[in-house]
C-alpha cells in the first residue's frame, strides 16, 4: 500500500484552503497534514511536521511565498516546494527556482494536473507551468543556462538522438502535445508518440515534462 503524501498548505485565504483540502478530501494518496496562514507560520509548521510536500502560495501577508521557500530549505535541503500562485511574474518565477522550489503552478491548472504534480514532485521530479517555460528560455538568469549549444556541439555531446528527435525535443519543450507535434511536424500522431518515448528514454528522465526541464536547464533548445 502507498504511503499517503502529507502536504502542508500555505495559504491565507481561507477559501482557497477550503478549496484545496475538499480536492484531496477522501483519497488514500494525498492529505493536507497542515496548514499555513502566512510564511513564517510555514515555516514553524514544517520545522515542526516536516511534511513531504509544500503547496506554497506567493502572496502571503508577512514574509513572501519566496522567501519563505528560502527559509524551509535552509531547514531541509531536500525539501520540496510547489509554488501556485495566480502569479506570473517574470521576477516571482526566477525568485521561485532560484529559492529551490520544486515546482511553480498555476492556479487555473487542472486539478487533476495538481495531483499528478505533487506526486511527481514527491518522487524527486521538478515541474513548470507551461505558461512558465517562454519565461526561462528568454531570460536564462542562472536558471536554464545560455542558448550557447551549436547544433554540431548538440550532434557530439547527444549523438544518440536524432535530427528528428531534436525537432521534436524542441516541441515537447514549448508545451506541446503530440496532437500538435504530429501536426507542426506532418507526421502521425503515432510516430510523434514514439519519438517522445524515445527521447524520454535517452535522456534518461521519466516523462515529457522531466525531458522539457532537462533540456531546458543543459541549453539543449
Amino acid at each position: 500500500m502507498n504511503k499517503t503524501i502529507r502536504i502542508l498548505l500555505v495559504e491565507d485565504q481561507k477559501l482557497m484552503r477550503v478549496g484545496l483540502k475538499s480536492l484531496f478530501e477522501g483519497q488514500n494518496e494525498l492529505e493536507v497534514f497542515s496548514e499555513a496562514e502566512t510564511g513564517k507560520e510555514a515555516v514553524e509548521k514544517f520545522r515542526l511536521v516536516h511534511p513531504d510536500i509544500v503547496l506554497m502560495d506567493i502572496g502571503l501577508p508577512d514574509i513572501s511565498g519566496i522567501e519563505a521557500t528560502k527559509r524551509i530549505l535552509e531547514i531541509d535541503r531536500n525539501a520540496k516546494v510547489i509554488i501556485l500562485t495566480s502569479h506570473l511574474s517574470e521576477q516571482e518565477v526566477l525568485d521561485s527556482l532560484h529559492a529551490g522550489a520544486c515546482a511553480y503552478v498555476m492556479k487555473d491548472i487542472n486539478t487533476d494536473i495538481l495531483k499528478m504534480v505533487i506526486k511527481t514532485v514527491k518522487e524527486g521530479a521538478m515541474w513548470l507551468d507551461p505558461q512558465v517555460v517562454p519565461i526561462l528560455r528568454e531570460k536564462n538568469c542562472g536558471v536554464v543556462p545560455p542558448r550557447q549549444m551549436s547544433r554540431a556541439m548538440f550532434k557530439e555531446q547527444h549523438a544518440n538522438l536524432t535530427q528528428r528527435e531534436y525537432e521534436v525535443l524542441k516541441l515537447v519543450v514549448d508545451g506541446k502535445s503530440n496532437c500538435e507535434i504530429a501536426q507542426e511536424l506532418t507526421i502521425s500522431e503515432h510516430t510523434a508518440k514514439a519519438h517522445v518515448c524515445n527521447i524520454i528514454q535517452k535522456l534518461v528522465v521519466d516523462d515529457r515534462t522531466q525531458a522539457a526541464v532537462k533540456a531546458l536547464k543543459e541549453g539543449l533548445v
